[in-house]
Protein backbone atom coordinates (compact mmCIF):
# COMPACT_ATOMS: atom_id res chain seq x y z
CA UNK A 1 0.00 0.00 0.00
CA UNK A 2 1.30 3.59 -0.53
CA UNK A 3 0.76 6.18 1.59
CA UNK A 4 -0.16 8.72 -1.72
CA UNK A 5 -3.06 11.11 -0.33
CA UNK A 6 -5.94 11.41 -2.09
CA UNK A 7 -8.08 14.34 -3.29
CA UNK A 8 -11.36 14.16 -1.02
CA UNK A 9 -14.18 12.68 -1.96
CA UNK A 10 -17.27 14.83 -0.21
CA UNK A 11 -18.67 17.72 -1.61
CA UNK A 12 -17.18 21.42 -1.14
CA UNK A 13 -19.05 22.93 1.71
CA UNK A 14 -21.53 25.60 0.51
CA UNK A 15 -20.52 29.09 0.88
CA UNK A 16 -21.36 30.58 3.86
CA UNK A 17 -24.81 32.85 4.12
CA UNK A 18 -24.11 36.49 3.47
CA UNK A 19 -24.71 39.02 5.87
CA UNK A 20 -28.34 39.27 5.24
CA UNK A 21 -30.07 40.79 8.48
CA UNK A 22 -33.91 42.17 9.13
CA UNK A 23 -33.84 43.21 12.61
CA UNK A 24 -33.04 47.00 14.08
CA UNK A 25 -30.27 47.56 11.57
CA UNK A 26 -31.13 46.33 8.14
CA UNK A 27 -28.70 44.71 6.05
CA UNK A 28 -29.68 43.41 3.47
CA UNK A 29 -26.74 42.62 1.15
CA UNK A 30 -27.20 43.03 -2.36
CA UNK A 31 -30.33 43.53 -1.79
CA UNK A 32 -30.37 46.47 -0.09
CA UNK A 33 -31.75 48.91 -2.62
CA UNK A 34 -33.63 46.66 -5.23
CA UNK A 35 -37.08 47.77 -5.50
CA UNK A 36 -40.02 45.47 -3.52
CA UNK A 37 -42.97 44.51 -4.07
CA UNK A 38 -45.90 43.71 -1.29
CA UNK A 39 -47.89 40.63 -1.36
CA UNK A 40 -50.79 42.58 -2.85
CA UNK A 41 -48.56 43.94 -5.46
CA UNK A 42 -46.79 40.72 -6.54
CA UNK A 43 -50.26 39.00 -6.86
CA UNK A 44 -51.10 41.97 -9.07
CA UNK A 45 -48.10 41.63 -11.59
CA UNK A 46 -48.60 38.29 -11.38
CA UNK A 47 -52.46 37.47 -12.33
CA UNK A 48 -52.12 39.80 -15.18
CA UNK A 49 -48.94 38.51 -17.06
CA UNK A 50 -50.70 35.34 -16.28
CA UNK A 51 -54.02 36.74 -17.92
CA UNK A 52 -52.03 38.40 -20.57
CA UNK A 53 -50.04 34.35 -21.58
CA UNK A 54 -53.24 33.08 -21.24
CA UNK A 55 -55.09 35.50 -24.00
CA UNK A 56 -51.96 34.91 -25.96
CA UNK A 57 -52.12 31.24 -25.71
CA UNK A 58 -48.33 30.86 -24.44
CA UNK A 59 -49.44 29.15 -21.05
CA UNK A 60 -47.41 26.17 -21.61
CA UNK A 61 -44.99 27.02 -18.70
CA UNK A 62 -47.54 27.41 -16.16
CA UNK A 63 -45.32 25.20 -13.13
CA UNK A 64 -46.07 23.86 -10.11
CA UNK A 65 -44.71 26.61 -8.37
CA UNK A 66 -46.08 28.57 -10.25
CA UNK A 67 -49.17 27.92 -9.17
CA UNK A 68 -48.28 27.35 -5.46
CA UNK A 69 -47.06 31.34 -5.62
CA UNK A 70 -50.38 32.24 -6.79
CA UNK A 71 -52.19 30.23 -4.71
CA UNK A 72 -49.87 31.90 -1.85
CA UNK A 73 -50.79 35.08 -3.08
CA UNK A 74 -54.52 35.08 -3.52
CA UNK A 75 -54.31 33.34 0.35
CA UNK A 76 -51.77 36.63 1.71
CA UNK A 77 -52.28 39.60 -0.51
CA UNK A 78 -54.28 41.62 1.84
CA UNK A 79 -55.50 44.14 -1.01
CA UNK A 80 -57.36 42.33 -3.91
CA UNK A 81 -58.46 45.10 -5.83
CA UNK A 82 -56.02 47.04 -8.25
CA UNK A 83 -57.00 50.66 -7.03
CA UNK A 84 -56.80 49.59 -3.26
CA UNK A 85 -53.28 48.21 -4.35
CA UNK A 86 -52.24 51.52 -6.04
CA UNK A 87 -53.41 53.66 -3.08
CA UNK A 88 -51.37 51.53 -0.69
CA UNK A 89 -48.27 51.89 -2.59
CA UNK A 90 -48.98 55.69 -2.80
CA UNK A 91 -49.54 56.05 0.92
CA UNK A 92 -46.08 54.12 1.47
CA UNK A 93 -44.09 55.89 -1.87
CA UNK A 94 -44.68 58.94 0.63
CA UNK A 95 -42.39 57.30 3.75
CA UNK A 96 -39.01 58.49 2.10
CA UNK A 97 -37.75 57.89 5.37
CA UNK A 98 -38.76 54.27 5.32
CA UNK A 99 -36.23 51.90 3.23
CA UNK A 100 -38.06 50.19 0.47
CA UNK A 101 -38.04 46.93 2.19
CA UNK A 102 -40.05 48.24 5.28
CA UNK A 103 -42.45 49.54 3.23
CA UNK A 104 -42.89 46.43 0.76
CA UNK A 105 -43.36 44.44 4.97
CA UNK A 106 -45.94 47.28 6.14
CA UNK A 107 -47.80 46.68 3.16
CA UNK A 108 -47.81 43.26 3.02
CA UNK A 109 -48.12 42.44 7.09
CA UNK A 110 -50.70 44.94 7.56
CA UNK A 111 -50.20 45.37 11.12
CA UNK A 112 -53.80 46.26 13.54
CA UNK A 113 -50.82 48.84 15.86
CA UNK A 114 -47.62 50.47 15.75
CA UNK A 115 -46.28 48.69 18.39
CA UNK A 116 -47.22 45.36 16.34
CA UNK A 117 -45.87 46.72 13.57
CA UNK A 118 -42.30 47.97 15.03
CA UNK A 119 -42.33 44.53 16.96
CA UNK A 120 -42.47 42.34 13.50
CA UNK A 121 -40.16 45.08 11.96
CA UNK A 122 -37.44 46.37 14.52
CA UNK A 123 -35.92 48.28 12.09
CA UNK A 124 -38.66 51.09 12.02
CA UNK A 125 -37.87 51.90 15.69
CA UNK A 126 -36.81 55.31 15.34
CA UNK A 127 -37.55 55.92 11.78
CA UNK A 128 -41.23 56.94 12.70
CA UNK A 129 -43.26 57.47 15.21
CA UNK A 130 -45.94 55.36 16.88
CA UNK A 131 -48.76 58.18 15.61
CA UNK A 132 -47.20 58.51 12.24
CA UNK A 133 -46.75 54.91 11.58
CA UNK A 134 -50.80 54.30 13.25
CA UNK A 135 -51.93 57.03 11.11
CA UNK A 136 -50.66 54.61 8.43
CA UNK A 137 -51.56 51.62 9.83
CA UNK A 138 -55.60 53.29 9.76
CA UNK A 139 -55.23 54.56 6.26
CA UNK A 140 -54.51 51.25 4.82
CA UNK A 141 -57.32 49.47 6.93
CA UNK A 142 -59.92 51.42 5.09
CA UNK A 143 -58.40 50.50 2.06
CA UNK A 144 -58.71 47.03 3.07
CA UNK A 145 -62.31 46.86 3.81
CA UNK A 146 -63.36 48.57 0.59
Amino acid sequence: MSDQHHAPTSRSKPPPPGEEEASAVLKLGEFQDVDTLTLSEASLVINALMTKRRKDRKDRNETDVLNKTLDYLDAFARFKQKENVEAVERLLSARKELTKFERAQIGSLCCDSADECKTLIPSLADKITDDELQELLDEMAKLMST
